[in-house]
Parts: structure tokens; sequence; C-alpha cells
């Protein structure tokens, strides 16, 4: 039995390693003082028409990168403009009309606000637009805004092609936020005033609009473990991860519903409302930035003199509640429908039932005790007691096999040159004693999928996100505790720089637990001190930096299996 627990416990180690492993390989500056929305509206000059004197030609001639130049314009002026809603707290440029910061007030992200557009320098931004593909220069010049309504601001730019002066057209984009919606509509409007075809041909595309170069939360390294930054494309009904590594580049080769950059509890999700579009996803060096990412969308030639593109932008924290109201038009203010961005929510493919079920059971009791760390205490005690029978049968069965050790021994001794006869007086003593050999490891190895559905509702549940449980202590079971940070230094090899409390607790509980499990004379077996010491000692370097949720949990699981194990003990002695 003693070889047929340290197997399973064992195999419990790798199976819980490996998990880890394959989870986080898989699932794995302050913007200047912006003017208000009164100083917008009352210092904004009316737009003046375009003007043109000769005929274009009829067809969309081929043109070349970077013809494209901004008709002068004096009374464009670089500033910052503010535009608000209830979740939403966003800061504009006129210069590229691109969005510098989009906080999302609902969240907070260590010092401040969750801003889903971090980037590395005060020129850098999202919703750029450039005359070409995505290798092509975003267009920086100076636009004029104007406030068309309390919820939509539009930038406004005329330009040319370089050397006619007679070929101008008029650049609009357009950004609308309405209350309580997690979506900014983006309108990309390109009028020629003659009726001819717009002078935008690059390769057979009119302009690329893109979304970068990261976003939030804020983050020190993309482990998997603390966050990620994915791309992903919703594809025939379901999210395709476009795997594309740090560095690299990646073209959309299928007609998507939606393409996106994914973290673990934010994304951005873009949605043009039009089909016929390229995209790329990006990961290429951006100075300033450890990593970025960045999505772009490219429109095929234009052949009409006036053409308007209408982009859904989702903003926000991945929660199934806001992204499903995206597929019912009566739920949201942009009246969508049939979005499916709930897709990019993360699951686990073979234990999301036993995932929402402990979900629902932490919601449950988070509504009768407001706090997360008691709600998963308390759901901790709900599982003991579900699993009481099998790992009581499980303790039992290992007890009767500690006891028959020394029968055993005698019986390896006697036939140890026949191992057959050995297996069969072996087997004969089981059945004689009424044990299976296997009892005390079965329960053990069927534990393991309520183990990993704790991990991935402790990693992944957004709720748990910032979760305080016991401040200034745990205060995000979402995320591994500290009580001492030692950075810059390191642990040599381990690379740790902070010095947790809740790994320690865990092998303390772990030790107490295996010392019960122990008979008389048992202490002195080799393998009995290996499972006694040495798997708690691996746990704590393969747990050592799991969400803290995980490890109170577990350790809450230890205490409860001490008390249960000495009422074992108790029961035992009484019966002599």
């Amino acid at each position: 039995m003693e070889k047929n627990t340290l197997l399973a416990v064992v195999l419990s180690v790798i199976v819980i390693t490996v998990g880890f492993m394959i989870q986080n390989r898989f699932f794995a500056p302050e913007p200047p003082a912006v003017p208000s929305r009164e100083e917008v509206r009352t210092s904004e000059p009316a737009a003046g028409p375009i003007t043109q004197t000769a005929p274009m030609q009829a067809v969309v001639p081929q043109a070349v990168t970077g013809m494209v130049v901004p008709v002068q314009d004096e009374g464009a002026e670089a500033r910052n403009v503010a535009l608000e809603n209830d979740v939403f707290a966003a800061v504009f440029s006129t210069r590229g009309a691109v969005l510098r910061s989009l906080k999302l007030k609902e969240h907070r992200d260590r010092d401040g606000l969750v801003d889903m557009v971090k980037t590395a320098s005060s020129d850098d931004g999202a919703f750029t637009l450039a005359f070409g593909g995505p290798d092509a220069k975003p267009v920086d010049a100076v636009f004029r805004v104007r406030e068309r309504d309390r919820h939509s601001l539009e930038f406004y730019r005329d330009f040319e092609i370089a050397g006619y002066p007679d070929s101008a057209f008029r650049l609009s984009k357009i950004f609308t936020m309405k209350p309580g919606e997690y979506m900014i509509q983006v309108d990309i409007v390109l009028e020629n005033s003659q009726n001819q075809y717009l002078p935008l041909n690059f390769n057979s595309i009119a302009y690329t609009l893109g979304y970068g170069p990261q976003i939030g939360p804020d983050f020190t390294k993309l482990d998997g473990r603390y966050d990620y930054r994915k791309f992903f494309a919703y594809i025939d009904g379901k999210r395709k991860d476009m795997g594309v590594s740090a560095g690299k580049e990646k073209e959309l080769d299928k007609k998507a519903g939606w393409i996106g950059i994914g973290g673990k509890y934010f994304a951005v999700l873009a949605a043009p409302v039009f089909s016929d579009y390229q995209a790329l996803f990006s990961s290429r060096p951006v100075d300033g930035l450890t990593q970025s990412s960045m999505i772009f969308i490219s429109k095929p030639v234009i052949k009409s003199s006036k053409n308007t593109d209408s982009y859904r932008f989702f903003a926000g924290p991945k929660v199934p509640k806001i992204l499903a109201r995206y597929n019912d038009k009566e739920k949201n203010a942009f009246g969508a429908a049939n979005m499916h961005f709930d897709g990019v929510v993360d699951s686990n493919i073979f234990l999301g039932w036993l995932e929402a079920i402990l979900k629902a059971l932490l919601r449950l009791f988070y509504g009768v005790i407001p706090n997360w760390g008691v709600a998963i205490i308390l759901v901790t005690i709900v599982v003991k007691i579900v699993t009481f029978p099998l790992t009581q049968k499980s303790y039992q069965s290992t007890g009767k096999m500690q006891t028959l050790a020394p029968k055993l021994e005698e019986l390896k001794k006697k036939y140890k040159d026949n191992p057959a006869k050995m297996n069969q007086e072996m087997a004969a003593m089981y059945k004689q004693e009424g044990i299976n050999p296997m009892g005390g490891c079965l329960p053990m190895l069927l534990q393991i999928p309520i183990f990993f559905a704790m991990y991935g509702l402790f990693s992944n549940h957004f709720d748990l996100r910032g979760a305080v449980f016991l401040p200034p202590w745990i205060t995000d079971l979402s995320a591994p505790e500290s009580i001492w940070n030692f950075a810059p230094v390191k642990l040599p090899i381990l690379g740790w720089s902070d010095l947790r409390l809740l790994p320690i607790l865990f092998v303390a509980t772990q030790l107490i637990s295996g010392k019960f499990m122990q008979t008389p004379g048992a202490g002195t077996n080799a393998q009995m001190k290996m499972m006694t010491y040495g798997i708690p000692v691996i746990f704590f370097f393969v747990l050592y930096d799991v969400p803290s949720g995980l490890l109170v949990y577990w350790i809450v699981m230890n205490i409860l299996t001490i008390f249960q194990q000495a009422y074992i003990a108790k029961v035992k002695r009484a019966r002599g």
C-alpha cells in the first residue's frame, strides 16, 4: 500500500505541475490637462466646406505611401479633449485624432484606474489611422474637433495628394460613447466634394485603423500566471487563439466576427460593421514597452466619393454578464446584436461544469457574508462534507494497510524468491482482512479534478481580482500574497523576490496531516518519510506563486483533514 500511496501522490505532483505548465502556456505617463466639454463646445470654429476646382479621374489611381499630406490649416490646435460616460474616462488628442487614455471608472489598477490604452510615450495612442497598410506611417496631423452631442466627438481634417492640389478630401473620425456601455463606436468618414472616387489606393488598401500599442492593466511580466496578452478572433462560432509570439506578426486568414487583444481579466475587441476587411495581429517591438499588442484593420480600395465605415470596440472587463449584453439589441444602447463578445472569456474545457458549480457556491456565500476569503472557507467546508465519505474510506483503508504492514513484510521476506507466490499470499491476506489495496490511493486521485477546478476559478474568476481577505496581508485572492518584498534582489535559480506566508502555512498543515497518517514504527520507513516530509516540500515550490485563494482553500482543507484524522484516531483507540 505504501508504494501505491506514494505512487498516487507522486502522480498528483506530476499532474499538477504539468497542469500549471499547460495553463500558463495556453490559458496561459499621465495625460496633460484636459479641457472641459464646455471649452470644446465654445472654442471650436465652424467646419468649412471642401473646395475642389478640377475633376478627378473616374478610376482609383495607384498611389504611393506617404503621398497624402494635410491641407494647410492654421486654426488647428494640438490639445487633449475629454469624453466620458458612466464607465469610461477617455482622453483624445487632436494630433492624429487618437485615443491617449481610456480609464475604467469601476476598476482599479495598483494606485489608479485600469487604463485600456497602455502607451510608451506621449506620442502613442489607439485608433491610429494610416493611409495604406499596417506598415504605413499613421497620420499625425493636427485635427479640428467639435462636439456632435454630449456622447460624441468628431475630429476632422482636409488632406490632398502631394503635388495635386485639386485632389483634396476630408477625413473625419467620430467617436461615440453611450451611457453605461463598455463600447466605443468609431466612424471613419472619407469625403470627396467632387463626384469622383477617393484618391486612396495603396497596393489595393485605402487606409488602416490600428489599436495599440498595448492594453492595460499595467504589468511587470506576462507569464500567464499573473496576466497575459493574447490575440483572438471569433471564427465560425468559436474563439481562436491566433498564436502570435512576442515580436511576431500574423495576418487573419479567415473572416471573423470580431478580433481582439485579451488579457487575464480585460480585453479590447474590434468588430467592423462591414465584412470586407483585412486584419493583422502584431507584437512587433515598441520602444519603451516590454511587449506590444496591436491589431490593425485595413480597408480595401473605396470606389465612391464618400464612404463611412463603422467599427464597434469593446474595451472592458471579461465579465460574461457584461459581454453578453451585446448579443441582444434590447440590452445595449448601441443596438448591437449577436456580437458574441462573451466568447473571449476563458473556460476550462474539461472541468468547466465543476468550476461553474464552485463559482455559484462562492457567489452564494459571498451574498451572505460579503468577503470572498470567508466565501472560499465556506466552499471548502462544503467540498469537505461532500467528499467526506470518500476520504473517510481512504483514511480507514490506509490505517488497515499500516496495521498489516508487519505481516506484509514477513511475506516479502518469506517469498522473496517467488514473486508469484508472494502476490498470491498478499491477495489472500487482503481478501481475508476485507481490504482494497488501492482504497487509499483512488480517492486521492479523484480529488485532483477539484483542485484544478479551484485553480481555474481562483485564476480567472473576475470577482476575485483585487478581492481583499485579510488586509494588509492578503489583499488580492487572485494573486500571490507577500509579507516581505525584497526586490530588486532575487533568490538564485528560483527568481523569488517575495517572502510568502501562505506556502509556509500550507507545508506546516500538510506535515501535521501526514503525521496523523503514520502508525507507531512507520516513521522509520523510507517511503513514509518521503510522503510525510518530501511531498509537502515539493508542493511548497510548485505552489509558491499560485493565487492566494487557492492556498487558502488548501490550508483550510488540511485543517479540516487534521480534525477528521484526529477523530478517526480517537475512535480507533476507543475500540482498542
